[in-house]
């Protein structure tokens, strides 16, 4: 019998109303090269029910129910130390696997490459397809060793979203042994971004990443669980979270952190600030508001000119003129990489 070379794992809290349908897309098209490795937080919903349902029909599917939340950082990490498999497909327990997908993936790792950066789509919340996300200014197939400093400049140059940089899991297929090589570390556990921070601390070491442009997986958009401190604490998460991560393994002047906040940039325009702006406004919570303004003069720190306009635009601009925005913002949402 083959040993296990893949291992896709769901860290998983209280999404048991979409849980299912992952696993459907998933369970299908496993061979005896894969498992796939649910690691449930302690949920108070039906995830357990839901998962064992489809565990009579497929053994190769795994349940560990944790007696306790740890937060995604912990459950995470947990889910890729029990997992069996050479690689580790790391996967959010809401998006789909996309047809042919993981055959797809076991061919690629026979590659024995470090990491492999899946594209994929974008849906609705009601998983309708809208658009491919942008990753990589890359072509697809192109290959680079981070521990190279002439590698690791052009990959960061071609960075079009955070994706580039590991922010996304279920985009990440990662070769186990190199995952365990880089310990745990508390430093960044409880931001979302631990695994980010474990993948930059091997970049010394040399890291082989390949991307994979095509579509690997479809992902549910509006479905943020990290939104129940409001639009601007979770902006907060993305711009705090990754400002801290470049000036921690990079230093703030390094070429490679100041791609990383030209990325942020991108990702958050001034539609979307203002945006953003208009919705904290209506919640009526002065700290919101202070705590965004903070955001926007970290986003903008780097003062070059285009910079400034946006960042005076933005602090001129008042909140009931903002109606405009949140419309335009809505419809640009369905063409433009905005979060």
């Amino acid at each position: 019998m083959r040993g296990i070379r893949l291992s896709v794992c769901i860290p998983t809290y209280n999404f048991g109303r979409f849980i299912g349908e992952t696993l459907d897309s998933i369970l299908p098209g496993i061979t005896d090269e894969v498992e796939v490795l649910v690691v449930d937080g302690a949920s108070t919903d039906n995830t357990g029910e839901v998962v064992r349902v489809r565990q009579e029909r497929f053994p190769a599917l795994r349940y560990h129910r944790l007696e306790k939340k740890g937060g995604i950082d912990r459950d995470m990490a947990k889910s890729v130390a029990l997992a069996r498999g050479e690689y580790v497909w790391l996967f959010s327990a809401d998006d789909w696997m996309a047809e042919g997908a993981l055959g797809r993936v076991l061919d690629e790792i026979r590659l024995e490459l470090d990491l492999y950066l899946c594209g994929f789509t974008l849906c609705d919340f009601e998983m309708r397809p809208q658009k491919q996300h942008p990753i990589l200014d890359a072509p697809d197939g192109s290959v680079y060793d981070l521990g190279d400093l002439r590698d690791r400049r052009d990959f960061f140059e071609r960075g079009l979203t955070t994706t580039a940089f590991f922010s996304f899991m279920s985009s990440l297929v990662i070769r186990k042994e190199k995952w365990d090589s880089a310990k745990m570390d508390d430093t960044f556990v409880g931001s979302c971004w631990d695994h980010v921070a474990r993948l930059f601390r091997l970049i010394p070491s040399g890291m082989r990443v390949k991307y994979l442009s095509g579509a690997y997986l479809l992902k549910r958009d509006d479905n943020d669980s990290f939104s129940e401190r409001g639009i601007a604490r979770r902006v907060g998460i993305a711009i705090e979270g990754y400002h801290r991560l470049a000036n921690a393994f990079f230093g703030m002047e390094s070429a490679e952190a100041h791609h990383i906040r030209r990325v942020l940039k991108n990702e958050y325009p001034l539609l979307n600030l203002l945006y953003i702006k208009s919705r904290t406004s209506q919640s009526h919570i002065p700290e919101d508001m202070k705590y965004l303004d903070g955001l926007v003069a970290k986003l903008y720190l780097d003062g070059e000119p285009a910079d400034r306009v946006r960042l005076r635009l933005y602090r001129l601009a008042p909140p009931f003129a903002l109606r405009p925005a949140e419309k335009a913002y809505k419809f640009a949402r369905k063409f433009l990489p905005l979060p």
